[in-house]
């Protein structure tokens, strides 16, 4: 299983303008490329989460972002490599092929790397790091690409290219505005994005040098969505919407586009029935290698705590639309967070334009100082999910049914994200230290970075904690 980190379907072979994406091109045309894949969940921990399990997050839970990792899975649930290893798998975890060996898992209950798992006193998820071998047939996978994560090899990356995307030729959607700086940060993000495909070629020619290609069913899939406005974090559309792409020539084949809805969870019951093994009854994944008698009509995604921002906002997705029921409203999309401060130069080129009367009604909605209890868009004739259909008489019947959605799942599912929070077993984040530390040592970086000029948050971080010593 191939995941890379925060993205949505911004590939050449979803339609995204101004990238060059040739072996994932050809991954989806000799497999299947998935259409209407959403996440769970639109933060990575919570996603991997549920990916690991093959159960909805929430149901776990797991939904605060890197939290509970001293507590172990309640019974009868267990990561899908233990059912791997009963079955004979060799699991492991990264590959030295990838930027930074591709070893992170970022799950949220008690886990190490390596080692047996009873989930009482060994909770050991992977045998192995590093990479595969012939001798480790049959094997699970699970590789990392961290490239596409925000961070400071962004420029380095885009520096490197021999073909970088160029500005004027990116497609920005309607709810950013229109500006050079935003037009460099998105196209440096597609720069990520071909350096990322090249990654995944360089991972299939290693199969393919050791004589496994052809009896290895290949997952890509994104771990959560777009690193910038309304993408991670959020319930929208580049937030919750993911490419995945199967090709296994011993069974996915033919360059089928596959309309049917998918969660992030499925991947977790693929895994486990390509690998031959009896789903657990408790499981809310799905097998997306058989079509389905009895197909989703709806994914419930959820977005909790990331931090220190607390949401309770729930999304139904169905294949015409989308629902979002915000619990927590008094507090804007642009809650400024400290890790995204660092991290979201269009934020900052918009907030300095909203100040000053700039930006389009659309643009300007991100910074309100409240968000709506309900929202409702038509996601395929609305894809940028611009009007908010809920009070629209014409859509009463469609509000209704998907009201009565979120009930059914709340009626079948106990929701822990409404339960209260155990602060202790939250990750204390250090971005919150650090933003205040540049407010009061280093102002100059924050002019930066409202030019849209990320600092680099990494090196800001080794500073202050060689500052803090």
């Amino acid at each position: 299983m191939i995941l890379a980190e925060d993205i949505s379907t911004d590939l050449e072979t979803y339609g995204m303008p101004a990238v060059k994406t040739p072996v994932l091109n050809e991954l989806a045309s000799s497999g299947v490329q998935f259409m209407n894949a959403y996440g769970n969940n639109s933060i990575c921990s919570p996603s991997r989460s549920n990916m690991m399990t093959g159960v909805h997050q929430n149901i776990i839970n797991a939904q605060h972002h890197r939290s509970n990792r001293e507590i172990p899975l309640e019974k009868p649930y267990q990561p899908i490599t233990t059912y791997l290893r009963d079955a004979g798998y060799t699991c492991i975890i990264g590959n030295r092929i990838a930027k930074g060996m591709g070893k992170k898992i970022d799950v949220n209950f008690k886990h190490s790397t390596l080692g047996e798992w009873n989930g009482e006193t060994e909770f050991g998820l992977f045998d192995k790091t590093n990479g595969f071998n012939v001798e480790d047939q049959p094997f699970f996978n699970q590789v990392t690409l961290k490239v596409t994560h925000r961070g400071d090899w962004w420029d380095e990356v885009r520096a490197n290219s021999k073909h970088k995307v160029d500005p004027d030729n990116v497609v920005l959607p309607p709810y950013y505005a229109d500006t050079p700086e935003v037009r460099l940060d998105w196209a440096k993000y597609l720069d990520q994005i071909e350096y990322m495909d090249h990654e995944v070629g360089l991972l299939l020619d290693d199969l393919e040098k050791k004589g496994m290609r052809d009896n290895t069913i290949v997952i890509f899939i994104g771990d959560n969505g777009r690193c910038n406005i309304r993408g991670k974090g959020y319930l929208y559309e580049p937030g919750l919407h993911l490419p995945l792409i199967v090709n296994w020539p011993a069974g996915l084949t033919g360059g089928k586009k596959d309309d049917r809805l998918v969660a992030s969870v499925d991947v977790a019951a693929t895994i486990l029935e390509a690998a031959g093994v009896e789903l657990p009854s408790y499981m809310t994944a799905r097998s997306v290698i058989e079509e389905d008698e009895n197909p989703r009509e709806y994914i419930y995604s959820a977005r909790d705590l990331w931090d220190e921002i607390l949401e309770e906002s729930r999304a139904i997705t169905t294949h015409n639309f989308r629902y979002i029921k915000n619990n927590v409203t008094d507090r804007s999309y642009d809650a400024h967070q400290a890790y995204l401060e660092f991290y979201r130069p269009a934020v900052h080129v918009m907030r300095e334009l909203d100040k000053k009367g700039e930006l389009t009604k659309l643009q300007g909605k991100f910074f309100e100082d409240s968000k709506e209890p309900e929202e409702l868009y038509d996601i395929v004739n609305d894809p940028y999910e611009q009007n908010n259909l809920i009070n629209d008489p014409a859509y009463k019947q469609v509000v209704e049914k998907m009201r009565a959605y979120y009930k059914d799942w709340n009626a079948k599912y106990h929701d822990h994200g409404f339960d209260p929070i155990d602060w202790k077993n939250c990750q204390s984040p250090r971005a919150v230290e650090v933003i205040e530390w540049v407010k009061e040592e280093r102002p100059e970086i924050l002019e930066q970075m409202k030019k849209g000029i990320e600092p680099g948050f990494g090196k800001l971080l080794k500073e202050y904690k060689q500052q803090s010593e």
